[in-house]
């Protein structure tokens, strides 16, 4: 007998999306759908070959649009867990849909689309591998799950373009807060000799293993670490002392500050920090801890509320 799921929908204005995410994941919900009007008029740009026409009463109802989508068993235990997701968001009625296991399996996967990031790189979901890649791109497959990062969203994009243009063939690369893996399977699709990444949920390396599978890139060449890298230094020193030239920060503005005064040790003389994941508004917190741990931010980046930096590290006098 298949188990029973349901679909949770919460409509939320545009302007408040972000908080509502951010909300959803302290309370423990890691795996969100977000719709937007963006990727509405994305998706009929895409698919414009198989239509003749667009619904204008559609186009209309989406404008401005946005909700968030999750899933939990369809028991009193997914009740439960709903109940603690939703605390704090009492204003938003949620929308629940009954899913047999099979239709569930492949409902979130409709909203998986190949996205291409910047001049070279092209994210691809495992289950749509074989379609053509667009000339001159790199393909990057990726199993997303229900758990983890996919690249979709504008913080990963900002990090991978950045990657993209500062990335040397031959460098060693190292992801701090690794998640599924993406930008360090994308550095050594791009190149990169060897990555390491670590990430405080134990879970993270077998996620980040099974997507460095899907791109023909093995244990010899990507490493990926359990723990905390500013409270554990004999793991500071396993991700390599003075021995990276591209370090990689993908989390929030609370975790980029301290880590700024981390990551020149494990970084080459030439090296770049790349830090992304930063919210409007906690830019120039960041850009100041960045300056006043020995870098310099030789590049600023901003897309839907987002901020990246790429950063230096200071000449010595």
């Amino acid at each position: 007998m298949s188990e029973q799921w349901l679909e949770v929908t919460l409509p939320v204005p545009a302007d408040r999306l972000d908080g509502v995410c951010e909300t959803l994941t302290a309370n423990g919900m890691a795996g969100l759908v977000v719709e937007e009007e963006g990727d509405f008029l994305r998706f009929l740009e895409q698919n414009r070959q198989y239509w003749d026409y667009v619904d204008e009463g559609l186009a209309a109802r989406m404008k401005g649009a946005s909700r968030v989508k999750f899933y939990v068993p369809d028991n009193e235990e997914g009740r439960k867990q709903l109940r603690r997701y939703l605390a704090g968001l009492e204003e938003y009625e949620p929308q629940t849909v009954s899913l047999r296991e099979e239709d569930w399996a492949t409902s979130w996967q409709k909203y998986y689309q190949p996205i291409p990031v910047g001049r070279r790189i092209y994210i691809v979901p495992d289950w749509m591998r074989g379609q053509p890649v667009p000339e001159g791109r790199t393909p990057l497959y990726l199993n997303p799950g229900l758990t983890f990062g996919t690249g979709a969203h504008p913080t990963t994009q900002l990090c991978l373009e950045l990657l993209e243009e500062e990335l040397r063939p031959g460098d060693r690369v190292l992801d701090l807060g690794c998640g599924s893996g993406i930008l360090a399977i994308a550095a050594l699709s791009l190149g990169a000799s060897a990555a390491a990444g670590v990430d405080i949920d134990p879970k993270a390396a077998d996620v980040a293993f099974e997507n460095a599978a899907l791109n023909g890139i093995g244990p010899g060449r990507l490493s990926v670490f359990a723990g905390d890298v500013l409270r554990d230094k004999k793991l500071a020193a396993r991700l390599g002392l003075g021995q990276n030239r591209v370090v990689l920060a993908n989390i929030v503005a609370d975790v980029i500050i301290p880590l700024s005064g981390a990551a020149g040790e494990l970084m080459t003389a030439d090296g770049v920090f790349l830090t992304s994941g930063i919210i409007e508004g906690r830019q120039d917190e960041v850009a100041s801890a960045l300056e006043a741990n020995g870098f310099v931010p030789a590049k600023h980046l901003k897309r839907n509320g987002w901020h990246a930096f790429l950063a230096k590290k200071r000449e010595k006098a």
